[in-house]
């Protein structure tokens, strides 16, 4: 897939590559958002049903259209629109900054960006009061300079691009799931229960909910592939009975909407505070000692945190590599817990 800078009156960028026997068959919304990894797919079907798609010259509306091999396709990116969100002065953790990116170590309970029932007060609105016109446009109004995301309720590491040159750069690695690079992303999570090995690998793919669509299930055809890896770091419990829980360490190979979360409950450990994946575990905390007990039922979230991410910078190849300690809460919770444990 090559951008390119088309002429006309509008000066609108043009995608354009020509089909591979590999994605012969592909629906073009797919094929496109294969090739295009820093465009979300929605945005993607969004521009093929606005006209914007074309097939051999010819303008396609259908997102399932099946492409063949050899055929020219092109799809017109529209200069960004200027931001819907506005800029609010919500007080950022900047870890590290540049002409081209920024990392931000964002805490529990911040939307990364607009949608509906959040559309203010998200990392969105705080990044456009930081860095004003800077931010990258191709995610789109609602999602400037964002290439990946944490859940609400997860805190952590997360790096925004400030130019649309970091932005196809750092989309590049994140498509690639380091495999050639050295992208890194690992988790501290802190699950009920503890797996009897050491380390291992959750490798599932996940989709959709069918029950309720507003969650991710572990499905056998049609999801998208994910792999966590993890490993635990320590058990907590009683001394000769099974754990009550473990601190686990979970690396991202691919990185799909609450994988880490939907791979732990998968394994049957899911993480401590997560109401989605692992509400049937909350039994398990009448049995704790009050003080502990205590402490976990007001965790008011999934004891998930981004402690590590590492990756080349896109401008200069060097290697940036970011650590975050545990948030206060998390901490909290982890110091009450490891008193189950006999010293």
């Amino acid at each position: 897939m090559s951008i390119e800078e088309e002429g006309d009156a509008d000066g609108v960028a043009i995608a354009a590559l020509a089909v591979s026997d590999e994605d012969a068959g592909s629906r073009l919304d797919a094929c496109l958002a294969r090739h295009l990894p820093e465009i979300s797919r929605s945005r993607i079907q969004s521009l093929i049903r606005q006209g914007r798609a074309r097939v051999g010259g010819r303008t396609i509306m259908e997102p399932k259209y099946r492409v063949n091999s050899g055929e020219e396709l092109a799809l017109e990116l529209p200069e960004p629109e200027e931001a819907e969100p506005t800029p609010e002065d919500i007080p950022l953790t900047i870890v590290y900054e540049d002409d081209h990116l920024v990392v931000i170590d964002k805490p529990a309970g911040l939307v990364v960006h607009p949608g509906p029932g959040n559309w203010s007060g998200t990392l969105v609105n705080a990044l456009l009061h930081h860095c004003g016109d800077s931010l990258s446009g191709i995610g789109g109004v609602k999602r400037p300079g964002i290439v990946h995301r944490l859940d609400k309720d997860t805190s952590g590491l997360l790096v925004v691009a400030k130019t649309d040159l970091a932005h196809q750069g750092l989309a590049a690695q994140f498509a690639d799931h380091g495999r050639t690079g050295p992208l890194e992303r690992e988790y501290v999570a802190l699950v009920w229960g503890a797996p009897m090995q050491l380390r291992g690998t959750v490798d599932a793919d996940l989709a959709r909910s069918s029950a309720n669509r507003q969650k991710i299930a572990v499905t056998k055809s049609g999801g998208r592939h994910a792999i966590t890896h993890w490993q635990v770091r320590e058990r907590f419990g009683p001394k000769d009975a099974a754990p009550i829980a473990a601190l686990m360490a979970c690396r991202l190979e691919t990185g799909r909407t609450h994988q880490i979360r939907v791979h732990m409950a998968h394994i049957g450990h899911p993480l401590v505070g997560d109401a989605d994946y692992g509400a049937h575990f909350r039994t398990k905390s009448a049995r704790l000692p009050e003080e502990v007990r205590d402490v976990v039922d007001a965790f008011p979230r999934q004891a998930l945190h981004a402690g590590l991410l590492a990756f080349a910078h896109p401008a200069t190849g060097e290697t940036l590599r970011f650590e975050s300690p545990l948030p206060d809460d998390m901490d909290t919770l982890l110091k009450a817990i490891r008193t189950l444990s006999p010293s």
